[in-house]
């Protein structure tokens, strides 16, 4: 049974470094299961020798709820959702899926409530939280910017590959998928194996292999992902007025 009320906690946020401008673009980034929104920006921070930050981008790094977690004996912790177990052949708890993603639905439209398009959002994550970003950005929001996972799979019958099949959606956001070749938890195969699944499916990315890493993020990863994101999120971007004509309140 999953607990009747699903909470996600968002106090974690890096506001843009132009604060006279505002933000024009919004990045959600979802940590792996057992962990926090503030140890994942710690870790990255950490990587990146100063804060995580960019002129234009506002960061929201949220916390999952904390709910029984089937491949810890259902002890509680703060996991997105529920799984049979950790193996890609098991099929998903579509339902504890679905719940996480309808909550993170409502941070999105948050943002686009505040003036920030979708395509001027990315969501990404790691581990669990990557395979969140996947089922958020190819089954509820499919006109976001991009998507990355990293250290991330999907299920092999996966509800994410039969919604694609199932509706063959064109333009889906970008995805941006890294995996460590030494990957002991989520071994590499079931990366690559995602990746081909979704290309099939009519997704379009990159997949960048990491050699000497095991289930971790790595500052090659992090500084390919930045370059990547000002890719998809550039700063030279202007919001558009609002219907009634006047221009949208840049509210941080």
């Amino acid at each position: 049974m999953l607990p009747s009320a699903i909470n996600i906690s968002f106090s974690n946020v890096v506001k843009p470094t132009d604060g006279l401008a505002g933000h024009t673009a919004t990045l959600f980034l979802f940590h792996g299961s057992g962990g926090n929104g503030e140890d994942f920006k710690q870790w990255l921070d950490i990587l990146n020798k100063q804060e995580l930050s960019f002129r234009h981008i506002k960061i929201v790094y949220p916390t999952a709820p904390i709910q029984p977690y089937t491949p810890n004996g259902r002890m509680p912790s703060n996991v997105w959702f529920d799984r049979k177990a950790i193996a890609i052949s098991v099929p998903e708890c579509k339902h504890s899926i679905d719940i996480i993603c309808n909550k993170a639905s409502e941070l999105i439209h948050r943002e686009v409530a505040r003036g920030i398009p979708m395509n001027r959002i990315v969501i990404g994550g790691f581990s669990m939280g990557g395979c969140l970003a996947m089922q958020l950005a190819y089954r509820f929001k499919r006109s976001l910017a991009g998507c990355v996972a990293m250290s991330s799979f999907l299920n092999d019958e996966s509800n994410v590959y039969k919604s694609l099949k199932s509706d063959n959606p064109d333009d889906l956001p970008e995805l941006l998928q890294f995996h460590g070749v030494s990957d002991n938890i989520v071994p590499l195969e079931w990366g690559k194996r995602t990746f081909r699944t979704l290309k099939d499916c009519g997704v379009k990315g990159t997949f960048v292999k990491l050699d000497a890493t095991d289930h971790e993020l790595v500052q090659c990863e992090l500084n390919y992902f930045k370059d990547w994101l000002l890719k998809v999120l550039p700063e030279n971007y202007t919001k558009p007025p609002d219907q009634s004509g006047f221009s949208l309140v840049k509210r941080l």
